[in-house]
């Protein structure tokens, strides 16, 4: 528990003084809680003792006593809105904090990070589990620590009023204690199973939804939900079991308050009737072992919570620890942009995707990538964003090694357009501005006419304010492609990467993102991954990549007469090409 609380005090650092002010805070508040109890045992006793005849009834002492009472009640609740104003938000600020922090480290981690990382375990990370942390952290908190300091001091003045009260509550307490070991024991085992179970339903959920015009379009909607409903299923198995172990450790946790309390309340009554405590007194030390152990009580569920937030924090933690793979990069400045591999050999674990590779990209050219899928060809447009970082030798652009860089400041010289374009569940111009968000209204429409959009967004219903779907759903997929091409063309870089940019659009497309691309490409060091002639067949040099080596280098016209992959892949795509139906 000590442990846990530890690492949730390191996370709130940053907001100690507030936390310790609103912890003090409370504990006074549940003292203060005692006053009325007092006052009122008071009050009963000068009742009491103005019947049998010992004092005369003081009206003003009863008043102030019941205006004790009231005082006290007004500080409680000033004391709670004074800590609540101090202390509720720091939740809300470290979780706003922490989403922030993963944002920018999931930026600077190598890919093979994310890979290892499941969509599921990623996504509870950054909103269910902050928001369970959010919600719960400070209430924790508060409840475990003012709940022992309380008990504790409760006990010492039991003990100095009556040792044969404060042994009871001790007894009553260690029993409890034992039960909220095992409920911090049973938590602790299960928490990483329950978290696990979480993360895996929300993977599936992700899949599920989609891939489901997958599984519309071959009716297999019971087979796709097979994986959901084990996730489910394992889910619900999990938090039955909780409970199950949660149940007889709480009994005995409670088993042990309530004793306490009967202890107490047979004590005192016994103390009474043998004249050795006053009938006031009495009845005052009754109620109170119930306020007292109601504390306490509390903190079962507070222990449980307790252990699933060290689960939660385990798992930010090894997020929070991912090692950036630009740790050790500068903010550089290039003024050249020729690119250089050598020697380079990768391979995501143990898969060699890369073998030896070297070959230079002058400033201002065009290369073109072409080889069998799997050779390689995309991940060395990876390698050079720095997507991943190379196993062996080394990738040079304008003079300087690509780790001496920041991803920032690598990626600013680069533009990437893909096969498969991804567009934010956002409007058009915020798509387009991600290229350049502080671009004016001027440029970011320059750019989409560059980029042969301009005319397509303005018959939209609300034009560049059109909401488009996640993904770009609403569109279709040569405009979205055309979209993507303008957030290049806006950006504006110095280097430009094409991964199979037109390979799944119609004809009538690719005409207009052909023209796009010649406006995105013009006066660039270009590096496009294609498989259609007439993407490649001008580029300045071709490289022929076939599992994962340069085997032919050399341009289209040079290429075209060797015996070689090269070749062979003209004549297919020139059949292809030529095929009709008969």
């Amino acid at each position: 528990m000590i442990r846990i609380l530890k690492r949730l005090f390191c996370m709130m650092a940053q907001y100690k003084k507030r936390l310790y002010l609103g912890i003090v805070l409370s504990m006074i508040n549940n003292f203060l809680g005692i006053v009325p109890i007092v006052c009122g045992v008071w009050v009963i006793k000068t009742i009491l003792d103005d019947i049998n005849g010992n004092t005369v009834l003081n009206q003003n002492f009863v008043f102030m006593l019941i205006g004790i009472i009231v005082g006290t009640i007004l500080l409680r609740w000033l004391l709670a809105y004074i800590r609540a104003t101090k202390q509720d938000s720091i939740a809300h600020e470290v979780t706003s904090t922490e989403r922030l922090k993963i944002g920018d480290i999931l930026k600077r981690v190598s890919l093979g990070f994310l890979q290892r990382k499941n969509m599921g375990e990623l996504t509870t990370a950054i909103t269910t589990d902050l928001a369970f942390f959010e919600m719960q952290a400070m209430n924790v908190i508060n409840n475990i620590v003012d709940s022992y300091i309380f008990l504790l001091i409760t006990i010492v003045f039991l003990l100095f009023f009556s040792p044969a009260l404060g042994i009871s509550a001790l007894i009553a307490v260690i029993i409890s204690s034992i039960g909220l070991q095992l409920i911090e024991h049973q938590s602790r085992k299960n928490s990483p199973i329950r978290q696990e179970s979480i993360n895996e339903m929300a993977d599936e959920i992700v899949q599920y939804v989609r891939g489901m015009a997958v599984v519309k379009s071959f009716k297999q909607e019971g087979v796709a939900s097979e994986g959901l409903y084990r996730a489910y299923k394992k889910s619900k198995d999990i938090n039955i079991r909780m409970e199950k172990n949660f149940a007889p450790c709480d009994a005995l946790h409670r088993f042990g308050l309530y004793m306490g309390t009967s202890a107490i309340t047979i004590l005192t009554a016994l103390m009474a009737l043998h004249g050795t405590m006053e009938l006031p007194m009495a009845l005052m030390l009754i109620v109170y072992s119930y306020v007292m152990f109601n504390t306490i009580e509390a903190a079962n569920t507070s222990l449980h919570i307790l252990e699933m937030l060290d689960t939660v924090a385990e798992k930010l933690q090894s997020i929070d620890n991912a090692e950036f793979i630009d740790k050790d990069g500068k903010d550089i400045s290039i003024n050249h942009f020729d690119i250089e591999f050598k020697d380079v050999s990768f391979g995501y674990d143990s898969r060699e995707v890369l073998n030896h590779v070297s070959f230079t990209i002058p400033e201002n050219t065009t290369t073109a990538i072409v080889g069998p899928s799997g050779s390689g060809k995309t991940t060395i447009c990876s390698l050079l964003a720095r997507f991943y970082d190379v196993k062996k030798g080394s990738i040079i652009v304008g003079g300087r090694n690509v780790k001496d860089f920041t991803c920032d400041s690598l990626l600013k010289n680069i533009s990437m357009v893909f096969q498969n374009v991804y567009l934010f569940h956002d409007t058009i111009r915020n798509n387009i501005l991600f290229g350049a968000p502080t671009a004016t209204e001027e440029e970011m429409i320059a750019a989409a006419k560059a980029a042969r959009c301009h005319d397509f967004i303005m018959a939209l219903p609300d034009g560049y304010d059109t909401l488009i779907g996640e993904g770009g759903s609403t569109l279709s997929g040569g405009e979205k492609q055309r979209i993507s091409i303008a957030r290049a063309i806006l950006k504006n870089a110095p280097i430009v990467i094409l991964d199979e940019a037109t390979a799944s659009v119609d004809p009538e497309n690719e005409h207009l993102i052909q023209q796009a691309i010649s406006n995105l490409t013009h006066g660039k060091t270009i590096i496009v991954i294609a498989h259609r002639l007439a993407t490649i067949e001008n580029a300045d040099q071709i490289l022929v990549v076939d599992e994962g080596r340069i085997t032919q280098r050399g341009t289209h016209k040079q290429l075209s007469v060797q015996e070689g992959i090269y070749k062979r892949f003209i004549n297919i795509r020139e059949k292809a090409e030529g095929w009709s139906i008969g």
